[in-house]
This record gives structure tokens, C-alpha cells and sequence, in this order.
């Protein structure tokens, strides 16, 4: 299987607001950035987005390192909390339904495909890739 290191990051200018992600992806040796962003959104749907866009790049299945500073991601999967949810027809402990279902839903499927390790990283410290990303993402919502 094949390795890509991925980084992602989501901005938003207000919460909800207009809303803009990054991403890098590297193999071997290539390095390809991608952005986007939404005129209306949260802070956490950029940072799924920024995850899901990424995976879906990928044209075969991989080993994926994926980076982010997200709580709200890395989490969903390296605590469960997605099993758990996918168990309980997407529902919470507390029974209310997910938030923001339909992204972490395409997250999961992408996650069958492909070996993805969620790796959290300090977000605005001395990490390059991430502090890349934020300035892809902020970009991005200058562009809407």
C-alpha cells in the first residue's frame, strides 16, 4: 500500500460565517495543495471538509497520515466516537443527532478504503504544514 501524508486545517471568519479549508497532501515526491471554502458555515464542517477532500484525491487505496489541529476530528476517530455513532443509526450518547452527519458519514466510508492514521498537531505553533494550511484556508475565504 502506498503512504500519503496529509495535512488539513478549516477557518472560519465568525462561527457560523464564511468558511474556508486547506489541505497538502504529499507521495513521494510530490506535493499538491487544494483549498475551498463556503460563504456560510462552522469552524468544525471546514476542518471535516478539509479531511474528507483530501481522501477523496486520492485515486487508490493508501496508507494516509493525516494531520490536524482539530480536536473535533482527530477525536471522532481515535476516541470512537464515529463507531459509536454509526452503531446508534448516528445518533449521540445523548441521543441527538450528529452534527454535521453527512460529512463524518463520507469520512467513515473513506476510512474503509484507506488506512488512515489521525494524527492531532499544535495548531498555530512551529509546524509548517499546518501553518500552511491555515493560510490556505484563510485564503480561500478571501476568494468567496
Amino acid at each position: 500500500m502506498e503512504k500519503v501524508i496529509i495535512y488539513t486545517d478549516g477557518a472560519c471568519s465568525g462561527n457560523p460565517g464564511p468558511g474556508g479549508w486547506g489541505a497538502i497532501l504529499m507521495y513521494k515526491d510530490v506535493k499538491k495543495e487544494i483549498s475551498g471554502g463556503s460563504k456560510n458555515t462552522t469552524n468544525n464542517i471546514m476542518e471535516l471538509t478539509a479531511a474528507l477532500e483530501s481522501l477523496k484525491m486520492l485515486k487508490f487505496d493508501c496508507e494516509v497520515e493525516l494531520y490536524s489541529d482539530s480536536a473535533y476530528l482527530v477525536n471522532g476517530f481515535l476516541k470512537g466516537w464515529i463507531y459509536n455513532w454509526q452503531k446508534n443509526n448516528w445518533q449521540t450518547a445523548s441521543k441527538e443527532p450528529v452534527k454535521n452527519k453527512e460529512i463524518w458519514q463520507e469520512l467513515y466510508d473513506l476510512t474503509k478504503k484507506h488506512k488512515v492514521n489521525f494524527i492531532k498537531v499544535k495548531g498555530h505553533s512551529d509546524n509548517e504544514f499546518n501553518n500552511r494550511c491555515d493560510e490556505l484556508a484563510r485564503n480561500a475565504i478571501k476568494q468567496l
